[in-house]
């Protein structure tokens, strides 16, 4: 994996916790009940890491960076898969986590975001 500081990065995020889908042998970035982050394998047997975007950035992103494609089963829509041996600025990459974490973020309550910010 070309990014070693992923896990790191993610998980300094307010809430954020990893955790292990047996049934979809994947792990997840949550926060609370709302998945920010998807590590998982594609059909080409590339590691991906999948993050929520607006579709305007998203579809930016997948204009100027050749592994960064469509969500890998989620919605194409919304949702993008970097490929993690592929050669996505660090930068891009951290702007689609943080973009990822603040829609997730967002989709919560006033009262669950209050929460959130005071932990």
């Amino acid at each position: 994996m070309n990014y070693p500081w992923l896990d790191e990065y993610m998980l300094s995020k307010k809430s954020v916790i990893k955790e292990f889908k047996a049934e979809w042998e994947t792990y997840r970035f949550m926060l609370l009940d709302k998945m920010v982050g998807l590590y998982s394998v594609d059909s080409d047997g590339r590691n991906v890491i999948t993050l929520k975007c607006n579709p305007q950035f998203g579809g930016m992103l997948r204009e100027n960076y050749k592994d960064i494609r469509p969500g890998y089963h989620m919605n194409k829509v919304h949702w993008n898969s970097v490929d993690l041996n592929g050669n996505t600025p660090d930068d891009i990459l951290k702007q689609m986590i943080d973009s990822s974490y603040d829609l997730i973020f967002a989709a919560h309550t006033k009262k669950v975001q209050k929460e959130i910010l005071s932990e």
